[in-house]
């Protein structure tokens, strides 16, 4: 499965628009982690802990829009964009969404 942010595929022609994916993940603030994440805002750094939970939303999100295209019948998801938010009571969770255009190439 290909999977690009841009429009089309350089060299290879959409045949079929197949339609609209998404894929979401929620995680939840860990009060050690952002205790952790709090003391490197103050001292510099990055937070390693925080980056791989990103990480790992950001896969999870994929995979869903990726499944769903192939649900389908896509061998491809064009126009992909990621976004990151904070929800929940006082920002508590992190939300990583996907969506696309899932279409058939040659």
């Amino acid at each position: 499965m290909i999977i690009s942010t841009t429009p089309t595929i350089e060299g290879r022609p959409v045949r079929e628009y197949r339609g609209i994916v998404t894929g979401e993940a929620i995680f939840g603030a860990n009060v050690i982690r952002d205790l952790f994440a709090g003391i490197r805002d103050v001292v510099g750094g990055r937070s390693g802990s925080y980056e791989k939970s990103l990480r790992e939303a950001r896969e999870i999100a994929l995979k869903e829009l990726t499944d769903e295209a192939l649900e389908l019948g896509a061998n491809a998801v064009v126009g992909v964009d990621l976004d990151y938010e904070v929800i929940g009571e006082m920002g508590s969770m992190m939300m990583v969404s996907a969506s696309g255009t899932a279409v058939t190439i040659d």
